[in-house]
């Protein structure tokens, strides 16, 4: 039998560029402007065992790789496979923080544990699905030629539509008339007809929950599949999404920013939303998802994985009461991303044509995470390794 005990962690830092984005009006969203570029910082976390097998993971943040730190003692000489005694300590021991550390451990053990035994992550976990219905999830509104009005993202919708894709969310502006925002659903809707599910996340951008109640309305009147995280408060107060729902009948999708499973069934209970959000980075990786998407089905509900990779795919192929694929962030005049992050040597792709014609991207059938990373690309643009052993 072999010996999986992990032996080493390394984390590489690595840096790449962007063209045709820009931040917004404080920065903290990308939107297009033409000519422009945005540097970002990732990750690639490996996690060696004693037998030579190497779980790898693309993904997380800075503060995720600080907790990997915090959980790289305990880690070494444990049991690779032993995923839900790892992950139930580690969640413990990060107790006081917001435990975004475990979701790329996680993910690099099923990567381990779907090599062993030479399957890919999904079929362990009961998956069927090869292939999963995406919607195109937009990069927020802009003011510089690209998504700058209610009528482009009306004419994007349309050429989504035409693409293959199923359904399509908008990410409106930042600190704008809130009258734009309920437009702009209004327009998107009036230009694809009754063809798409729509959704909009205005990324908690909202100032007050009258601004929400506002756009929920207009929801309301276009039919909208959802609507999610609308205001500042940040998704936190189920209270105050229950009061919200009471008025509007769009169903709204919560919990992107509530951390844990227990907080969750909380805000289930307060009737804090109609669908539960999951993340592999946010909520404790692939274990973590999977355990949210069964409490999903303990209520009667569906469950929504936040955000395109390798992982979710495989989470999103082995759960029933799930409904679309988030593939983003896209925009009409933002060229894709994998043309300059090549991270992946094979053809895995995110960028806005990785649909085939009924509007679905493939499930990885490679054993673990089937994540080929292209290791000449990630140590050109290295800007630190740290090694834990």
């Amino acid at each position: 039998m072999k010996d999986l005990r992990i032996k080493r962690l390394t984390v590489t830092q690595y840096k790449w560029k962007r063209r045709d984005l820009t931040g917004d009006y404080n920065g903290f969203n990308h939107v297009y402007l033409k000519g422009g570029e945005v540097e970002f910082t990732d990750y690639v976390l490996t996690v060696e065992t004693e037998a030579g097998v190497t779980g790898e993971y693309v993904g997380g943040v800075g503060v995720s790789y600080a907790q990997v730190a915090m959980a790289a003692e305990y880690l070494i000489g444990k049991n690779a496979l032993e995923r839900e005694k790892i992950w139930n300590d580690l969640k413990r021991a990060l107790r006081k923080h917001d435990k975004f550390g475990m979701g790329p451990i996680d993910c690099a053990l099923w990567d381990i544990a779907g090599k062993v035994a030479g399957q890919p992550v999904y079929q362990l976990l009961g998956g069927w699905r090869d292939k999963l219905p995406a919607y195109a999830s937009t990069f927020h509104g802009d003011e510089n030629g690209g998504l700058d009005s209610p009528e482009a993202f009306g004419e994007f919708a349309v050429q989504c539509r035409e693409m293959g894709y199923p359904a399509f969310k908008i990410h409106g502006w930042g600190h704008g008339p809130i009258r734009r925002e309920a437009q702009a659903v209004l327009a998107t809707r009036k230009a694809v007809g009754d063809s798409m599910d729509l959704m909009i996340d205005p990324g908690c951008e909202y100032e007050t929950w009258g601004d929400a109640l506002k756009v929920g309305q207009a929801c309301d009147e276009a039919n909208y599949f959802w609507y999610e995280d609308p205001y500042k408060d940040g998704g936190l107060s189920a209270y105050s999404h229950k009061r919200l729902r009471e008025l509007i009948k769009t169903p709204i999708l919560m919990g992107e920013h509530i951390r844990g499973i227990e907080s969750r069934v909380d805000n289930l209970i307060a009737e804090g939303t109609d669908f539960v959000r999951a993340d592999v980075d946010y909520d404790g990786g692939i274990t973590g998802v999977m355990k949210l998407a069964h409490v999903a089905e303990g209520f009667g509900m569906d469950c929504e994985i936040h955000a395109p990779g390798h992982a979710p795919r495989h989470c999103m192929a082995a759960i029933r009461n799930t409904n679309y694929y988030e593939l983003g962030l896209v925009n009409p005049k933002v060229a894709g991303w994998k043309s300059q992050h090549q991270v992946h040597a094979d053809d895995y792709s995110d960028d806005l044509d990785a649909v085939d014609a009924d509007g679905c991207v493939p499930v990885p059938q490679g054993p673990g995470l089937g994540a080929n990373i292209n290791w000449d690309w990630v140590r050109k643009h290295a800007t630190g390794t740290t090694v834990y052993e």
